[in-house]
């Protein structure tokens, strides 16, 4: 098992057969675009966490937020307000051309910004999506609603411990002597990390990392275990770290990695408006290039 893969956020639906079908042939795509052998099902490994999210209750429990998800989420979908509306400016002469994309307004923006940072309530929630919602950027991560589920999992990652050890318990399983390179994207990432970082006695070689929210300060970063130190994340116990970000992936809003963990080998990309998508990241001939380097003996 040289190669091990963890999904991100949205896959409580999922398992392990059917991430392994979508991931291995782009994964495989990206090999050979990057001049590298292709990857036999022996030699990949997905972990699979998802269903430890998937409700259990009645129908509709999945999106009831409790006090705790809605202010976390609220500043979450504000970092996303920022960076949504710095990309529409970036983009304005073209988008203005095309009449496709009205103007995002970020939290700082006169009396609507006032609306966005008031209160804690679903209400709030939804004026900021109200704004995201005119991001193409933003409209690729997937349904308005489906999508405070999905976030609802990174805080619950990060801040009940029984979910953690749950998630970090399927992590450990499928890490063998052999495996050389992991890959993580999106909350995957902060798992692979923070495995990583538990064991320091495995002996992989590469983390690669695909639009991770990692750099994240105040809500990912700063509540990472280990919890950083001056301002710096603790290194994993690996020879290289590739840190893969798309400029319009706002879910990886801090783009550069190696300002907050060091010597990582940060490398943009190009995904479409669909910046986010694994499977994008997976083709793309940069992924490719940092697993099959990290596959050489």
């Amino acid at each position: 098992m040289k190669v091990a893969v963890i999904h991100g956020i949205g896959n409580r639906f999922e398992g392990y057969e059917t991430i392994a079908a979508a991931w291995l042939p782009a994964m495989n795509s990206g090999l050979r675009e990057a001049g590298f052998p292709i990857i036999e099902k022996p030699d990949f490994t997905p972990i699979f966490f998802g269903s430890i999210f998937r409700p259990n209750e009645a129908r509709g429990s999945e999106t009831t937020l409790s006090a705790n998800d809605e202010e976390w989420i609220r500043e979450m979908l504000l970092e996303f307000n920022r960076e949504a509306a710095r990309l529409a400016d970036l983009n304005r002469s073209d988008e203005d051309a095309k009449g496709e994309d009205p103007r995002v307004q970020s939290p700082g923006d006169s009396r609507r910004g006032e609306e966005l940072t008031r209160g804690r309530t679903p209400q709030g929630l939804q004026a900021i999506l109200k704004q995201l919602s005119k991001s193409r950027f933003f409209k690729a991560l997937g349904p308005e609603r489906l999508l405070l589920a999905d976030l609802r999992e990174v805080r619950r990652y990060l801040h009940e411990p029984e979910i953690k050890a749950a998630v970090l318990a399927r992590f450990e399983e499928c890490i063998h002597a052999e495996t050389r390179v992991l890959v993580g994207h999106s909350l995957g990432s902060v798992v692979a990390y923070e495995g990583l970082c538990k064991h320091p006695e495995w002996k992989i070689r590469t983390l690669v990392t695909l639009g991770s929210p990692l750099g994240i300060r105040t809500l990912v970063f700063d509540a990472l275990t280990p919890k950083p130190s001056n301002g710096r994340g603790a290194w994993p116990n690996v020879r290289d770290w590739v840190n893969i970000a798309d400029k319009g992936d706002i879910v990886a809003l801090e783009k550069e990695l190696s300002d907050f963990f060091g010597p990582v080998e940060d490398v943009p990309i190009y995904n479409g408006w669909a910046a986010h998508d694994v499977r994008r990241y997976l083709t793309a001939k940069e992924t490719g290039q940092a697993i099959g380097g990290g596959l050489k003996p």
